[in-house]
């Protein structure tokens, strides 16, 4: 477990440092403004919609994405082109005909996270197309205004092989940018962080499923619980009861990209003592309820 897991926490540790940094924030906003697409800088193993409230978000995948079978299918995607992208950048088409590409920013031989863009057709849209992907969502039992989906279609930004491929090349060049970034914060992480902290940041990981308390890590570390709580706070942003509740969520998100796992099993796996403690953090780290996000996951009804 320690092995899978420490490579994502520090992937989401960099991918943090990276969007505060004022080279990827001046980016980002030239990079809407010169190309009115979006944009996204996400971590590894990290399948959700990675424009979903983007300002530039296409508006025929924002009406999507509020639809379970058709948010599965896109999330898949995302799934596929992260695993097909370790080394170069990867477009994938999805099932309408849309564009994704994901840009693999490495440190050394390890892959750490992605700058992804997308949601352009490399062709004018087709009624033909658009018939295509109907037949589709029908299968999808897709319930959704066609009209509304058909006008929003129709409005997706349309780049012909040559453009989008220069757009890809000026995105490859910013994540080599990235790469050299990432590697100064992670030295510069790894020599500022303390031993007593990198200590408890992997009892935390080793040991989040048990009833772990404060005191317990602190005692782990050598050091009173005061001070651990102060200076754990001071290093990673977040109180040892914030932290240790985000590891539970993202365990318990892992958990549940198997189908069979019940969302109460994954819950009481990852460490939570109850039902309603779990629903209530889970809120209100990942924004939405347990249920809502099983069934954006897999487009069925979650178990409980």
């Amino acid at each position: 477990m320690q092995s899978s897991e420490q490579p994502l926490q520090r992937s989401r540790a960099i991918v943090e440092q990276l969007k505060r940094s004022q080279i990827y924030q001046d980016y980002e906003q030239a990079f809407r403004d010169a190309t009115g697409l979006p944009i996204n800088l996400r971590p590894i193993e990290s399948f959700d919609l990675p424009f979903h409230g983007d300002p530039m978000e296409n508006p025929f995948c924002s009406l999507l994405a509020k639809t379970n079978h058709t948010c599965a299918a896109c999330l898949q995607l995302q799934k596929k082109v992260e695993e097909e992208s370790g080394l170069e950048p990867k477009t994938l088409k999805c099932f309408a005909g849309l564009c994704d590409s994901a840009v693999p920013i490495r440190v050394g031989e390890n892959l750490v996270a992605f700058l992804q863009t997308g949601q352009v057709l490399l062709h004018k849209p087709s009624h033909e197309q658009f018939a295509k992907t109907t037949r589709q969502l029908l299968k999808f039992g897709t319930d959704t205004d066609l009209k509304k989906l058909e006008e929003a279609f129709f409005q997706s930004r349309v780049l012909n092989k040559r453009q989008y491929e220069s757009i890809l090349r000026l995105l490859t060049i910013f994540a080599q940018h990235l790469s050299s970034l990432s590697n100064q914060l992670a030295v510069k992480e790894e020599n500022a962080e303390s031993p007593m902290i990198a200590r408890a940041r992997t009892v935390i990981t080793e040991r989040h499923a048990e009833d772990l308390s404060l005191e317990e890590v602190a005692k782990s570390v050598n050091t009173s619980a005061f001070y651990f709580c102060k200076m754990f706070k001071k290093a990673t942003g977040l109180t040892f009861t914030d932290y240790l509740a985000r590891v539970r969520v993202e365990k318990v998100k892992n958990l549940l990209l198997n189908p069979h796992k019940r969302i109460s099993e994954a819950a009481f796996e990852a460490g939570f003592q109850s039902l309603s403690q779990f629903n209530r953090v889970f809120r209100r780290i990942a924004g939405e309820a347990p249920t809502t996000y099983r069934e954006r996951l897999h487009g069925t009804t979650a178990a409980g």
